[in-house]
């Protein structure tokens, strides 16, 4: 690791680049395979603001490092031990598994088709301090400390940073101007593109084909939704006209009370275990991390009627060995990386554009996203007929 005081940055902004071997000791359990993960971190010494950008790009390779840009909300800052760095590398290396399925599965938009070796993943972790999140009167300075040290990641690292939704966004203290709008404006790797409608269709496709090859049309299906954000939202509104009865378990109260006016029950988080053994085809995943904890992933597997779990959702199995013991049980689990694959390539589809100057066409993406429902079925299909010895990316590997 080494530390420098770039002159271009903000007087009181330190940045220190984390090397691959530096980033193995930090978090040995994010980094496997042989992966090399570098991790830019930018401490605002007088305010304790920290931008940890984490990325497969090599320095000077002049590739694009896609990943959103998150400001890490309270429920996740406010949990013992969270550290930016670890957390933009495990976010970092799930996006590196959704480019990896968009270059075996061939999936995406023609921009990003045709510069798929170019792309790799990555993550940006903004952590504020109190009074500076979206909405409070700091935000702004905040926004303005993420912007320069992003455009010293590019000068300085030989990398294209490439950012796109994702959590802590929202309307600023002005009242006016969304946080994604100002950087946007500020930081030519900022996109805009809403990512979650073609991620909830790459949801939709996704799970219709595994549900088609368990012998469980959507028409008749039984499906736990966890999350209801923008993604779940549009995933609800493709599945719910074609008959399936849905359940959710969703954490804000007033999301809760909006399902319950559509007539959609509602669970709390805190009965999650209780949600989970109920009477579910499949269970699709898109909260905010650690959804199939050892716990959850151990009522799923006792659960009789569960024949596959999918969905697009961050870090949601915390312990990997989850895996193997829904397969054990049973049911077909899709790595919600690859479920997640189309927010991502949203965001590269707009960058690729953006840079060589022609339209973007966010159309593309969602008839992209129909690719998903040949692998689902095909791959479901595979793992059935094999007596589940082979886990569901083995399978969508081998087709």
């Amino acid at each position: 690791m080494f530390a420098t005081q770039n002159p271009a940055l903000p007087a009181a902004t330190r940045r220190e680049v984390l090397s691959p071997s530096d980033v193995r000791a930090l978090a040995p359990d994010l980094v496997a395979g042989g992966l090399d993960v570098w991790v830019y971190r930018y401490t605002h010494v007088e305010t304790g603001w920290r931008l940890s950008v984490a990325t497969l790009a090599a320095p000077g390779s002049g590739r694009l490092s896609l990943g959103g840009f998150r400001i890490a909300p309270e429920s996740r800052t406010s949990q013992p031990g969270f550290d930016s760095d670890r957390e933009a590398v495990g976010l970092a290396v799930g996006m590196e598994e959704k480019v990896y399925w968009s270059r075996v599965l061939r999936v995406g938009g023609p921009l990003v088709r045709r510069n798929l070796d170019r792309i790799v993943g990555g993550k940006c972790v903004l952590h504020p301090t109190p009074g500076s999140r979206v909405g409070e009167p700091g935000d702004v300075a905040l926004l303005d400390f993420a912007v320069a040290c992003l455009r010293d990641c590019d000068a300085t690292g030989g990398i294209l940073v490439t950012t796109g939704q994702d959590l802590g966004h929202g309307t600023l203290s002005d009242g006016a101007t969304s946080s994604l709008a100002y950087m946007h404006a500020r930081f030519a790797g900022s996109m805009l593109a809403d990512t979650s409608k073609p991620t909830g269709e790459g949801n939709f496709h996704l799970l219709r084909g595994m549900l088609d090859a368990a012998g469980v049309p959507l028409a008749r299906a039984r499906v736990a939704l966890v999350g209801a954000g923008n993604i779940g939202r549009h995933l609800l509104g493709r599945i719910l006209p074609l008959g399936a009865q849905v359940r959710a378990l969703e954490l804000v109260p007033e999301v809760r009370e909006r399902l319950a006016a559509h007539d959609v029950e509602a669970w709390p988080v805190e009965r999650k275990e209780e949600f989970l053994a109920l009477p579910f085809d499949a269970v699709v995943v898109n909260a905010s991390g650690g959804s199939l904890d050892p716990a959850s992933v151990a009522v799923l597997a006792a659960n009789p009627h569960v024949r596959v779990v999918c969905g697009s959702e961050n870090l949601a199995m915390p312990d990997q060995s989850g895996e193997r013991t829904l397969l054990a049980a049973g049911k077909v689990y899709a790595h919600p990386e690859l479920g997640g694959m189309m927010g991502y390539l949203t965001a590269a589809e707009e960058s690729l554009a953006r840079r060589e100057g022609t339209p973007f066409d966010v159309g593309t993406l969602l008839v992209a996203a129909e690719r998903l429902y040949a692998v689902g079925r095909e791959a479901t299909a595979r793992v059935i007929a094999g007596g589940y010895r082979e886990t569901f990316q083995e399978a969508a590997r081998n087709l």
